[in-house]
């Protein structure tokens, strides 16, 4: 691959020496409410640049960690399904070089095609999603790929219990009854995380992570298409990054940042500094 001429902070090694592969997915087609999500990866690359590679939390510095960033992926914006494709092969590519794929949205439905691949490489994957929205509905207006489906479609592929969903506090009525039979959904917070973990580690199951990053409080983090109030703030979204860290995690991703919805800068800021303790959490454990 070649490299990305603006590149994530610390994120420049070639690609042969890498461990993780970043890439971006700058798609946003179905977004359901205020669109803007296909600029976020490239602003994340670009605002980073204002945040150290060091990281306080963790004594931890990107400098020190082999990581490649690819940019962007050009996708089509007419067509969910050959965006999905797009995703799908750049993950399956970086999986059979043996490098980690973490994808940056976009929109949340960027998410499947990631796991279209993972969950072909890995028929016992499951899913760890942090959200504001279950993302449970079987269509959003007729449309089945849909950002509001994402973990519909998700489900389709992996099947009872494997969808561990955590901070949740929106979504139709049919969509918690769907979860209440079919995925392991916990309101609100992250209550319930440190068991989900522990049991996904005994049983060494891979996991697929995703962050939605509205799982944030839009008080702090209004840059996203469909703001939720009531959300968890950095500190503890941090903390639970780092307890997913100690799962067999075999891909993630950042999506629904919307960075023009937030002039102040804020949200950008917040979703590089995600983006760097998540890979940092990540990384030794690859």
């Amino acid at each position: 691959m070649i490299k990305n001429v603006e590149t994530f902070i610390g994120c420049d090694c070639e690609y042969e020496e890498a461990k993780v592969v970043l890439f971006g997915a700058p798609y946003d087609s179905t977004t359901s409410f205020r669109p803007g999500a296909r600029f976020g990866s490239a602003a994340i690359r670009h605002e980073s640049f204002g945040l150290e590679t060091y990281s306080l939390y963790q004594d931890k510095d990107l400098t020190g960690c082999a990581i490649f960033d690819s940019g962007d992926l050009e996708l089509c914006f007419g067509s969910s399904e050959s965006a999905l494709e797009e995703i799908k092969s750049r993950t399956a590519e970086i999986r059979k070089d043996g490098k980690f794929p973490l994808l940056i949205g976009g929109e949340h439905l960027v998410t499947l095609g990631s796991v279209r691949a993972l969950a072909e490489e890995y028929p016992n994957l499951h899913i760890i999603h942090f959200d504001a929205h279950a993302d449970l509905r079987q269509d959003y207006l007729g449309a089945t790929l849909s950002h509001a489906c994402v973990m519909r479609r998700c489900y389709e592929l992996l099947g009872d219990g494997r969808i561990h969903q955590f901070c949740i506090r929106s979504g139709d009525r049919e969509e918690f009854g769907f979860a209440q039979e079919h995925t392991d959904l916990h309101p609100f917070s992250f209550e319930g995380l440190e068991e989900v973990v522990e049991e996904l580690r005994e049983k060494g199951a891979p996991v697929y992570f995703s962050i939605d990053l509205d799982c944030l409080d839009p008080g702090i983090f209004p840059g996203t298409g469909t703001p939720e109030a009531g959300g968890v703030t950095f500190l503890q979204l941090l903390k639970a990054i780092l307890t997913v860290a100690r799962c067999k995690v075999v891909g993630a991703d950042i999506n629904e940042l919307a960075p023009m919805l937030d002039q102040s800068g804020i949200s950008t800021a917040t979703a590089c500094k995600v983006l760097r303790e998540l890979l940092l959490a990540l990384y030794e454990t690859l």
